[in-house]
């Protein structure tokens, strides 16, 4: 599964402002009921629901936010690049900057570990992580994303 299948344009959101992890999410939940026509509180929901199960700030500025729905109709990805470093309650506890959404059917089953582990290989990669904090527009986080993992970088 490449992150052109999961990524569009109108799902980077470049110097988000949040003050907080529920904030970050209200925001992501947001711009994905724009993107899959699901209701934003009920994204929310599953959001919190599985941040409850344990935190998803994996660490280094990363969050990999994840949530299955029945209401989804394929896996989507939702990036958000924050304009300030917030606490998410990290496995590290440090702040998080760079915020990876994911949004999978009920029965993605293996899908949905595929493309999670797909994501958490490539914000591993520290010097991917400094290009997408590099980006100045959502255009050119988009084009990293796709363009550069496309390319081969570490993915």
């Amino acid at each position: 599964m490449e992150l052109t299948e999961l990524l569009s344009p109108q799902a980077v959101i470049y110097g988000l402002r949040a003050s907080g992890k529920k904030q970050i999410l209200n925001e992501l939940s947001d711009r994905a009921a724009a993107v899959t026509g699901v209701a934003s509180r009920d994204i929310l929901d599953t959001l919190l629901v599985r941040e409850r199960l344990g935190t998803t700030g994996v660490g280094q500025g990363i969050a990999i936010p994840h949530g299955r729905m029945p209401a989804v109709d394929r896996i989507y990805g939702f990036f958000a690049h924050l304009a300030k470093p917030v606490d998410f309650e990290s496995l590290d506890d440090q702040p998080v900057d760079l915020v990876f959404m994911l949004l999978a059917p009920e029965g993605a089953g293996a899908d949905h570990l595929k493309a999670l582990a797909k994501i958490s290989r490539l914000l591993r990669d520290q010097s991917f992580c400094l290009k997408l904090r590099g980006c100045d527009s959502s255009d050119a986080i988009f084009a990293l994303l796709t363009e550069g993992v496309e390319a081969g970088v570490s993915a």
